[in-house]
C-alpha cells in the first residue's frame, strides 16, 4: 500500500506540473491597446501591423517555449479613459498580456490599473508590456511589478543626445518645443538638466509645449523659434506633431538642426523630404540600416504591406516572452513575470537586459542623420530617397541612468 500510494503521489504530482508547463503549439493571446484613428491614428495601425507581422516569426519553432502568439489591437484614441474600458474588455475576454506604447498618459494610467487589478484578482493576473511610452516615472517613482518597459526612456535618450551634442560646438542657442503632456515635460526637464551639466554654455533661449495631436499649423511656433535666434531644436514630439512641425520648419525657412526621438516613425520621413538632409538628428534603440536579419525582415514587411517598420522594441517583446515562458516553463503571467526579471537576451542590437530593480531594458542607443540612402545604407522609408545613417553607437552602461524604484513585489 505504501509503494501504490507513493506511485499515485507522483503521478497527481506529474499532472500538476504538466498543468504549468508551456505547452508547444499553446496559443497566447496579447491585446495593443492604442491609436489607430485621428492624428496620430497611423503610427498606431502601423505597430499593430508589426506585431502581428512578427507574431509569425516568433511563433511556435520561433520561440524556445513553443508557443504560439496571437495578437488583436483595441482602438483607444489616445485617451486614458478609453484605454481603461478597453483593459476592462480584454481581461473580460481572458486576456493576460497587454501592450501598449504610444501617449506616457495612457500608460500611467494602464500601469496603476493593471497593478489595482492583480491586487484585487490573485489568479488573473496581467502583465503590461510597454514598447514605447517613456516617461521616467514609470520605472521610478510610480514604477510596478507588472510593467515592464521595451523602449528606452526620457531620461536615457537624453543621456546618449546630451553625450553627442557635447562635440557639437556650432551649438550655442536652443529652443525646446514638445507636446503637453507628462512625455513632453519629461524631456524638457531632462535637456535642461544634462546639457546644464554637460554644456553649461548653451543657452536655452525659448520653451513651449502644445497641446498633444491637436495643432494643424505650427509655423507660429516656428516663427518663435527663428525670432529667439536659436540654432537648435530639441523636440520629443512623434506621429502628426513631429511631421507637421518639421513641415512648417521647412517652408518657413527655418536653418537650424532639430535634435529629435522620433524622426523615422510614420510621416515624418515625408515631411522631411531632401530639405532635412544633415539637419535632422535621432536618438533611438535601432535605425532603419541594422543590417543581417533585421533588413530582411524590413525587405519583407514593407513588401507585405507597403509601409516601413520602425518599432524595434516589438521584436524584444516577442523574444524575452518566449524565453521567459521556457525559462518558467508556463505561460502564467505570474511566473513569467518573475522569469523576465534580470533575463538577458541577444536581440537586433546586441544583448539586451530587463533590469531587475525597476523592469527598465538596458540597451544600446543610436545617434543618426537623415542623409540620402546610399550602397552602405540603402534602406528609404517613405520611398524618399533618404534614409537615417547612423553616426555614433551608445552602449547600454551609457545611456543606463539609475532608479529610484521601490518594487513592491507579490507575496
Amino acid at each position: 500500500m505504501s509503494i501504490q500510494f507513493k506511485i499515485m503521489t507522483a503521478a497527481v504530482a506529474l499532472v500538476c506540473a504538466s498543468g504549468a508547463i508551456a505547452r508547444k503549439g499553446e496559443v497566447v493571446k496579447m491585446v495593443r491597446i492604442d491609436a489607430q484613428s485621428g492624428l496620430l491614428g497611423p503610427v498606431g495601425v502601423n505597430q499593430l501591423k508589426s506585431y502581428q507581422f512578427f507574431a509569425e516569426k516568433f511563433s511556435g519553432k520561433g520561440n524556445p517555449a513553443g508557443v504560439t502568439f496571437e495578437v488583436t489591437g483595441i482602438d483607444n484614441k489616445l485617451s486614458p479613459a478609453e484605454s481603461l474600458n478597453a483593459l476592462k474588455s480584454a481581461i473580460d475576454q481572458g486576456v493576460r498580456y497587454i501592450i501598449q506604447g504610444n501617449g506616457s498618459s495612457v500608460a500611467l494610467a494602464l500601469s496603476d490599473a493593471v497593478t489595482k487589478h492583480n491586487e484585487r484578482n490573485p489568479g488573473k493576473e496581467v502583465i503590461y508590456l510597454n514598447d514605447a511610452a517613456v516617461d521616467p516615472d514609470l520605472t521610478n517613482s510610480k514604477c510596478s511589478y507588472w510593467h515592464f518597459r521595451f523602449d528606452a526612456d526620457t531620461s536615457m535618450k537624453m543621456e546618449a543626445m546630451s553625450s553627442f551634442m557635447v562635440d557639437q560646438k556650432d551649438i550655442k542657442k536652443v529652443y525646446i518645443l514638445g507636446q503637453n503632456y507628462s512625455h513632453g515635460v519629461q524631456v524638457a526637464k531632462y535637456a535642461k538638466e544634462t546639457l546644464g551639466r554637460k554644456r553649461p554654455d548653451i543657452q536655452i533661449v525659448g520653451e513651449d509645449l502644445h497641446p498633444l495631436a491637436q495643432v494643424r499649423d505650427f509655423a507660429p511656433y516656428i516663427a518663435k523659434i527663428k525670432a529667439s535666434g536659436a540654432d537648435t531644436v530639441i523636440t520629443g514630439n512623434w506621429g502628426s506633431d513631429l511631421s507637421l512641425l518639421v513641415k512648417a520648419a521647412m517652408e518657413g525657412g527655418f536653418a537650424g538642426n532639430f535634435y529629435t526621438y522620433y524622426a523615422g516613425v510614420t510621416g515624418t520621413p515625408t515631411a522631411l523630404g531632401t530639405n532635412g538632409a544633415g539637419k535632422v538628428y535621432q536618438i533611438a534603440y535601432s535605425h532603419y540600416n541594422m543590417g543581417g536579419q533585421m533588413d530582411k525582415w524590413m525587405t519583407e514587411f514593407k513588401t507585405k504591406y507597403n509601409d516601413d517598420f520602425y518599432t524595434g522594441s516589438v521584436i524584444r517583446v516577442y523574444q524575452m516572452l518566449g524565453a521567459a515562458m521556457a525559462k518558467a516553463k508556463s505561460t502564467d503571467p505570474v511566473k513569467v513575470a518573475a522569469a523576465l526579471e534580470g533575463l538577458r537576451v541577444d536581440s537586433f542590437n546586441g544583448e539586451v537586459e530587463m533590469r531587475k530593480f525597476d523592469h527598465q531594458l538596458q540597451q544600446p542607443l543610436y545617434m543618426t542623420v537623415w542623409q540620402k540612402a546610399d550602397k552602405k545604407h540603402p534602406y528609404s522609408p517613405e520611398n524618399t530617397g533618404m534614409t537615417l545613417v547612423p553616426l555614433k553607437v551608445y552602449p547600454n552602461y551609457v545611456s543606463s541612468t539609475p532608479t529610484s524604484c521601490q518594487m513592491k513585489r507579490p507575496s
